[in-house]
């Protein structure tokens, strides 16, 4: 046993000179590496979360009104161009090219001439583009191949369905009463109502049989 214990003091005494050792070697080590460790952890606990914004420069807009639409100023011309109401990808195309835009340039990079320039060739679309790329043809007040754009096109769009519904056609109606317009089937889809399960259905059958019942039994007395 006495042998054992000197093992185990034996054993004991380099942990006790490695933890000083090392308390040595922090005293010595310089000031200065100690300061280097303090910014680098101030820098990692300061490093901002999440995702780090772009910055585009001074003159970046990053919001662009175009035909009474604000455009986001950080997507492409080409995309950005699409967000007026009545812009389809291909009045875009031809837009970014009638005025020599980059299509992947971003939109806020834009000088404001340029702007002005595509919000001129868009409300002005139905003069150069043909008769079949317009998206009022032969409008029902004037007779006019038109392209309506921006707020006019909703506008417009409740106008005709007021007119449906005024002359009672049969899409007004479907219109009145909230019915698809355009054939679909509503057998399956566009069900209206509430709706009752299987249960529910069972019962409102057994109560309308038990109702019938009760009537003709009344009319035999």
């Amino acid at each position: 046993m006495a042998e054992k214990e000197h093992k185990d003091a034996k054993e004991e005494k380099p942990e006790k000179t490695e933890k000083v050792e090392k308390a040595e070697k922090a005293e010595k080590q310089p000031k200065a590496e100690k300061k280097e460790k303090g910014e680098k952890a101030e820098k990692k606990e300061a490093a901002p979360k999440g995702p780090v914004k772009a910055d585009y420069g001074k003159d970046f807009k990053y919001i662009v009104r175009i035909v009474n639409s604000d455009l986001d100023g950080t997507k492409p011309t080409f995309i950005a161009i699409q967000g007026v109401m009545g812009v389809g990808a291909r009045v875009a195309d031809v837009v970014c090219r009638r005025s020599h835009v980059d299509r992947t340039a971003k939109i806020g990079t834009l000088p404001d001439s340029k702007i002005e320039e595509m919000e001129k060739l868009i409300n002005t679309y139905s003069e150069y583009a043909p008769t079949w790329a317009l998206n009022r043809q032969n409008d029902i007040e004037t007779g006019a191949d038109l392209h309506i754009v921006s707020t006019d096109l909703e506008i417009i769009r409740k106008d005709d369905i007021n007119r449906m519904k005024m002359v009672r056609s049969y899409k007004g109606v479907r219109h009145e009463t909230g019915q698809k317009v355009r054939g679909q089937r509503t057998r399956s889809n566009g069900r209206t109502g509430l709706t009752l399960g299987v249960m529910r259905q069972k019962l409102a059958q057994q109560a309308a049989g038990a109702k019938t019942e009760g009537a003709a039994k009344e009319e035999k007395k």
